[in-house]
Order: structure tokens, then sequence, then C-alpha cells
């Protein structure tokens, strides 16, 4: 009688697809629940959604970059209230005609809001939007004490 080593890949690759497409349907809603978003009926694409933000610190300035693909720059709103900066817009869903007999929407509709708690060294005055190929970059300066000051050392 001769061993035969075992070879795990060889047995998945005899399983059926449906395991592999139920994974990769659990991890689909794994991510939607993380990101934020529930899916409120999968017929119609309705989702509850939040953009991904990027917070960066600069010498001079901190800077926000909010991914809002497919969002009119009239439909976002950016207000700065008592030291919390606030996004909130909507994306909305597009009309397209259904002339298959398959139809599916992935993509996310509907309202958002992101909200943030700036630091008491950003001036309020000089705060600056741009929304260009769905990012929106908004640009808030630190006041003059908060940037950081070289001091020369002089050696006697």
């Amino acid at each position: 009688m001769s061993l035969i080593r075992w070879n795990p890949s060889r047995d998945l690759a005899a399983w059926s697809s449906d395991i592999f497409n139920m994974q990769r349907e659990i991890n689909r809603l794994f991510d939607t629940f993380v990101r934020g978003g529930t899916q409120a009926d999968e017929s119609f694409g309705l989702t509850y959604w939040t953009p991904a933000v990027d917070i960066a610190e600069r010498d001079n300035e901190y800077v926000v970059k909010v991914d809002l693909p497919g969002v009119e720059k009239d439909d976002v709103k950016i207000t700065l209230v008592s030291g919390v900066l606030t996004i909130r817009g909507e994306k909305k869903q597009e009309n397209e005609s259904k002339t298959g007999s398959f139809h599916r929407i992935e993509r996310s509709y509907g309202s958002f809001q992101r909200s943030f708690t700036l630091p008491s060294s950003v001036r309020n005055d000089g705060i600056d939007a741009v929304y260009k190929d769905g990012i929106l970059t908004i640009t808030l300066p630190k006041a003059e004490e908060a940037k950081p000051k070289q001091i020369e050392v002089r050696v006697k």
C-alpha cells in the first residue's frame, strides 16, 4: 500500500461553486455593515451610505477629502457650527429604463452626513472647499499659535 499526500487545494477545487458564492455574499454584507450601510430594499438598490473621508494634517492646515462620486455639487452642504464641521448631501438615483430581462443596482443612493469635531487651533476664516472629479477637498487653516515654530539655538 502506498501513501498519498493529502492536498487540501485539490479537495477545495472539487467543491461546488455555491460555497464560494455564499462566502462572497457574506463578505459583501459584512462590508456593507462595516461601512455604515444597511440594505433597505435590494430590488430598488436603495442603501444608506457613508462616503469615505481622509483627514490629513500639514504644517499650516488640515485637509479633509471626501469621496462623493456621482453627487452633484449643488447637493452638498458644508457647515461649521461650534467647532463641528458637518458635510451633508444626497446622491440621487439615476432614472433608467429596464430593457432587459435582468436588472441589478448595486451602487448606493440616498442622503449622507459626516461630522467632525475640529481642534481649537483651526481658524474659522479662510476655510476653502473645492469639488472636482467627485472629490470634495476642504482646507482648514491653522491659527498662528498652532503652527510649528523653529527656534534657532546659538552656541556660545
